[in-house]
């Protein structure tokens, strides 16, 4: 059945069951399953699925725009970008006169400027920010989380990794994704952690997790965020 609410109209594959109460569910392409006891009349389905309308909706739409994969971005004004676990549009400046192509951030805002108006160069001006803001990220990241270990990190760097967030060798040498400046910073400060406990257990079996647990208990969720937007995060 179809069903009108905020304005908005989806439809709504009731199945009914033996079960005890009404459950709802997403499928893979985000099409909205009711699974209902027997019997139940359509006023309390109707009443559930208005009650948690806004979080249905928000998660079908994710998982119909993953199916269609991370979009091309266009460099014009008001396109989006994530930062810190948010989306920001940007606002390109046109400054001949500047030294060099640069980003600046104002809470808002994302600014980009150029000295000449081509896609390559606000792509190239984003990817440098992104990479600085990583960068500083982790380090402070680094330190505040320092006095969990023994020891030390050897080096630190950002990469364009296209397979991993982080890694860390048996020299103690940690790399980070640079995207990772797209996510928030409870989501940056789990992986470093991940990465930092690598330097006591380099494989992930159970004395890994446990040390990762007793010192980010809901990594999960870290990670969830991760599986679940990664491929919204692009330049």
């Amino acid at each position: 059945m179809n069903h009108t609410f905020s304005g908005e109209t989806i439809y709504l594959d009731i199945k009914y069951k033996n079960r005890k109460s009404i459950g709802i569910y997403l499928d893979h392409y985000g099409n909205v399953e009711v699974h209902a006891p027997k019997g139940t009349p359509d006023e309390s389905i109707i009443q559930l699925v208005e009650d948690k309308w806004d979080v249905i909706l928000r998660n079908s739409k994710e998982r119909k725009d993953r199916l269609n994969g991370p979009q091309e971005k266009v460099y014009d004004q008001g396109e989006q970008f994530l930062y810190l676990g948010k989306v920001f549009p940007i606002e390109v400046h046109h400054d001949p006169s500047s030294p060099q192509d640069h980003v600046l951030f104002d809470e808002t805002t994302i600014h980009v400027y150029v000295k000449q108006l081509e896609d390559e160069r606000i792509k190239q001006a984003l990817k440098r920010f992104y990479y600085q803001q990583c960068k500083t990220l982790v380090e402070k990241s680094i330190s505040s989380h320092q006095h969990h270990f023994k020891t030390k990190p050897h080096s630190f760097r950002i990469t364009d990794s296209t397979k991993t967030w982080g890694t860390c060798d048996a020299k103690r040498q940690l790399t980070f994704n640079w995207k990772l400046a797209m996510a928030p910073r409870e989501v940056v400060d789990y992986v470093v952690v991940h990465e930092m406990c690598h330097m006591v257990h380099l494989n992930h079996d159970r004395s890994f997790w446990r040390l990762v647990g007793k010192i980010v208990p809901d990594y999960k969720e870290k990670e969830n965020w991760l599986a679940g937007s990664s491929w919204k995060m692009t330049v």
